[in-house]
C-alpha cells in the first residue's frame, strides 16, 4: 500500500533547510540522540522517520549500515539525494506493518521525533520490536510531556492531539500525553525503559541560539527513552496483529 500524502510533503525543502541549523534540532535533539547510541559502527540500524537524512548521514559517516524510512515523498526523496549509495531509503508509513522487513533483522531502531505523530503507538512499536534482534534497542524521543501541558493549557494528564503552525504555514498535528502514558504504551509493547534522558542544550546552541539556551538549559524541551524487548515477548508478525 502506497503511503498517503505526508504533512511534510511540499514542506520537506524548507524543513530540512531549518533543520540542519535550528536549535532545537542540531543543537538539542540530534546530538542527544546521538550520543545515547554511542558506537554504531557495524551495526545494523533503522531510522524510522528518518526525515531529510539529518540523523542517517550521521550513522552512516559513523559506520552503520543504514535504512531509512519515512511517509513523506519529498523527504525520501531529499534522504536520497544526500545520502546516495551510502543507506537505502524508501517510503514507508509507520502506521503500517513493516512487511518488507524480516524477523530481527535490525540491531537499532531509531524513532527520533516522530512517535508521536503515529496513530496507534503500542502497534507500530509491537511491530519495531519484531524487526529488533535480541540484545537490539530502540531508542525513542518526543517533547517532554511538561511541554505540551504548560503551552497548550488544560490538564497536564490530558491526552489529545496538538495542532500547531511552524515556520511556513507548516501544519503540525502531533500527540501529547502524560509520561505515565508513554511508559504504560511501551510496557504494553513488550518494550522496558533502559534509559530515559532529558534533554540539555549542545554548548553549541551558546554561540548561535544564546536565547534558546538560556531557555532550554533551565526548562525541558524534550525528552528521550533506550528500550529494549523485554524476555519472552512474542513476536507478531503482520497477519498476526
Amino acid at each position: 500500500m502506497q503511503p498517503a500524502d505526508a504533512p511534510y510533503d511540499g514542506f520537506a525543502d524548507a524543513f530540512a533547510r531549518e533543520a540542519a541549523v535550528s536549535p532545537y534540532n542540531a543543537h538539542y535533539d540530534r546530538p542527544t540522540v546521538l550520543s545515547l547510541l554511542g558506537d554504531v559502527n557495524g551495526l545494523r540500524i533503522l531510522d524510522a522517520g528518518c526525515g531529510p537524512s539529518l540523523y542517517l548521514s550521521e550513522l552512516a559517516a559513523r559506520g552503520a549500515e543504514t535504512v531509512g524510512i519515512d511517509q513523506s515523498a519529498d523527504m525520501v526523496r531529499l534522504a536520497r539525494e544526500r545520502l546516495g549509495s551510502l543507506a537505502h531509503v524508501r517510503r514507508h508509513d509507520l502506521d503500517e506493518p513493516l512487511t518488507w522487513a524480516g524477523d530481527a533483522s535490525f540491531d537499532i531502531v531509531l524513532l527520533a521525533l516522530v512517535l508521536h505523530y503515529t496513530h496507534d503507538r503500542v502497534r507500530t512499536l509491537t511491530e519495531i520490536a519484531r524487526v529488533l534482534r535480541p540484545g537490539g534497542r530502540i531508542v525513542i524521543s518526543t517533547s517532554q510531556p511538561t511541554v505540551g501541558w504548560l503551552t497548550d493549557g488544560g490538564s497536564y494528564f490530558d491526552a489529545r492531539h496538538v495542532e500547531e503552525s511552524w515556520s511556513g504555514c507548516m501544519p503540525h498535528r502531533h500527540w501529547r500525553q502524560p509520561l505515565q502514558a508513554w511508559l504504560a504504551e511501551f510496557t504494553s509493547a513488550g518494550l522496558a525503559v533502559d534509559r530515559l534522558i532529558e534533554h540539555r542544550p549542545a554548548h553549541s546552541m551558546t554561540r548561535h541560539h544564546p536565547t534558546d539556551y538560556e531557555k532550554l538549559a533551565d526548562q525541558p524541551g524534550f525528552i528521550a527513552f533506550q528500550l529494549h524487548k523485554q524476555p519472552g515477548t512474542p513476536d507478531l508478525r503482520p497477519d498476526q496483529s
